[in-house]
């Protein structure tokens, strides 16, 4: 389906919507990523597929997928959660829930009555206990409006963010300049737009993400939407936290 012709509810779907092309790549043995669309916006979102310890699945900020994909990931082991990052990233989570019915809702607790008006939610990230591959933890100085995923793999370390990181080339036409004016382009960064509808203190905030720099064995950073960022990846989001 073409991502131009659909209009989705303002609270999401409510039936197993695909909108354009999604595909996927293996990141790890336990890692896959998923690359989606947006209805009628050039701006692309990704949704994360997490192996876990126990060999069950975990998939954050979820994105309707063609059957065959499907297939692939019932064949990869059982979906236990569904994390539904922040308030903006609920499109999918009705149907997914009523597909997995057996998985648990994970939300931010900032987040959760926002989530809740689309589906229930079992847990919050403080009250998600992960394991020794994925864990959950809130951003300082931001309320708990949103937060980081990390996974850990024998390949390192790897953090999956929401919209608190993007990293966008400048784009084209109209959407393009639009992005470009709310400084949502140009490389690695915390956009204005987030900053203005999130943020509540900067340096709290940015102590946060140097912390996420400094973590040893860091191999990738997925933002939430744009480019994953592999070559020095440490060093890229310390820049961007002193740019806050």
């Amino acid at each position: 389906m073409s991502g131009a012709r659909i209009k989705p509810p303002r609270r999401g779907f409510s039936s197993w919507t695909v909108v354009g092309e999604p595909t996927l790549e293996q990141l790890s043995e336990r890692l896959w990523l998923v690359r989606g669309h947006l209805p009628r916006m050039p701006l692309g979102r990704i949704m994360v597929v997490v192996r876990m310890a126990d060999d069950r699945l975990l998939v954050h900020s979820p994105v309707a997928l063609p059957e065959d994909l499907v297939a692939r990931l019932d064949r990869w082991g059982e979906l236990a959660y569904i994390v539904v990052p922040n308030r903006f990233h609920r499109l999918d989570a009705r149907p997914f829930v009523d597909r997995y019915p057996e998985a648990q809702v994970v939300a931010p607790a900032g987040a959760r009555t926002r989530v809740e008006e689309v589906v229930p939610v079992q847990l919050t990230y403080d009250e998600f206990s992960g394991d020794a591959v994925v864990s959950l933890e809130h951003a300082d100085g931001l309320a708990s409006y949103e937060g980081v995923m990390r996974v850990r793999d024998e390949a390192g370390t790897t953090l999956v963010f929401t919209d608190l990181l993007f990293n966008l080339d400048h784009q084209p036409g109209l959407f393009g300049l639009l992005f470009r004016m709310l400084g949502s382009t140009g490389g690695p960064r915390v956009t204005r737009l987030f900053r203005s509808i999130a943020l509540k203190d900067k340096e709290a905030l940015r102590a946060f993400l140097l912390r996420q720099a400094a973590i040893e064995g860091l191999v990738r950073i997925v933002p939430g939407h744009g480019q994953v960022i592999t070559e020095a990846p440490g060093s890229v989001l310390a820049g961007v936290a002193e740019r806050l």
